[in-house]
Order: structure tokens, then sequence, then C-alpha cells
């Protein structure tokens, strides 16, 4: 089998919202049925502003030529998922952010170089299965490529050292600390919010 990256255009993304949901389900190993919980979310944010959404699939290796040029079928195997769209003032996060700034003591002029102009990093999963071939990176390369914000954020929960895939990635693609420690409304999880400037 192949791995190949796609764009996913909203209609794609409503039709796979099943597979991309199964996939970040089993990368954040959390209980089956939080899926459910989190359909209405993504199927929102579609809608937002810039939003852009790739994938990784498995194909069979003996596709003819011609079969891999055009759209993989509805089948193809969902080995990652990564999305995001333009920060805007008037969404959750952004406000949870600004929160977490002031609390850190940024002063206006920070605050506004961050908020003004950013690609937010929404969601990026691999499955467990396809983890440690670079899926990750290479989601992430095709996600910001065309990108026109000055900057990307992200938000990931803090692990002890910095020890695992997600963070190694992001480090090694130059993200740096906006905010550490924090916690957003309704989660008892610590997170890190990480940003770097665009392009990649």
């Amino acid at each position: 089998m192949a791995t190949r990256l796609i764009d996913l255009s909203p209609s794609d993304m409503q039709q796979r919202l099943g597979d991309a949901l199964a996939v970040y389900v089993d990368a954040m190993r959390y209980p089956r049925g939080t899926e459910d919980q989190r359909a209405s979310m993504w199927l929102e944010h579609i809608r937002r502003r810039g939003w852009k959404a790739v994938a990784a699939v498995e194909m069979p290796d003996d596709l003819p030529d011609e079969a891999t040029t055009g759209a993989p079928p509805a089948t193809a195997p969902m080995l990652g998922i990564a999305y995001g769209y333009c920060g805007a003032p008037d969404q959750w996060w952004q406000q949870q952010v600004v929160s977490g700034l002031r609390r850190s003591g940024a002063d206006r002029d920070r605050i506004s170089q961050l908020m003004n102009s950013y690609f937010e990093l929404t969601e990026l999963h691999i499955h467990p299965d396809a983890q440690g071939r670079g899926l990750g990176e290479a989601l992430i390369r095709r996600l910001l490529d065309d990108r026109t914000e000055k900057q990307v954020l992200l938000s990931t929960p803090e692990i002890n050292g910095e020890a695992n895939r997600a963070w190694r990635l992001y480090r090694r693609l130059g993200f740096t600390d906006v905010i550490r420690g924090y916690h957003f409304a309704g989660d008892p999880r610590p997170f890190a919010i990480l940003g770097r400037s665009l392009p990649l």
C-alpha cells in the first residue's frame, strides 16, 4: 500500500467525517462515543474563513498511473487528518488565548502582534498504526504551504519533558512557547500554546 496526501473540500470532509473522527479518537485514545460529541463542532469549523483540511490516505500499490492522479476513492483508509482556519476575535479559542496572554502579563502590542493575522492549526492526528512515518510533518507542511497569515498557532496538551511525537514534531518545525500550563475552560488538563511565523 502507498500513502497519499490529499486536500479535502468541505463536502469531502462532510463525507469522510466519520473516518476523520475515528482517526482523532484513536490517536488521542479517547473513549468511543467521543466522536459523536465532536462531529457538530468539526462541521461548524468547515464554515469558518480560510478553512483548509488535508488527509493522508492509503492506496493500493498496484493502481495504474492514471488512477493515482485523480481523487482517491471514498473508501481509501484514512491514516491522518489535519485542518485549521483563520483566527478571529469572535472565536472561543482566540478569546481563551487572549485571556491567557493577559494573565501572563503580555501587553496590548504583543497580543495584537500574535492575534491579528494567524492560522489556527486546529486538529492534527495520525492513527496510532501509522505514527512514526513522517505523516504529521507532511500534513502540516501541506496544510500551511500556501497560507497568507503571518503566523500559525496551536494548542497541545502539556507532556512531562515534552516527551512525545507531537512535541518533537512541533519543536523540529520551529514552534516556540506562547503560553505554558494554560487551562482551557471545561478541561482539567494543562495545555501549551505554541506558535511560529509563516511561511514554514
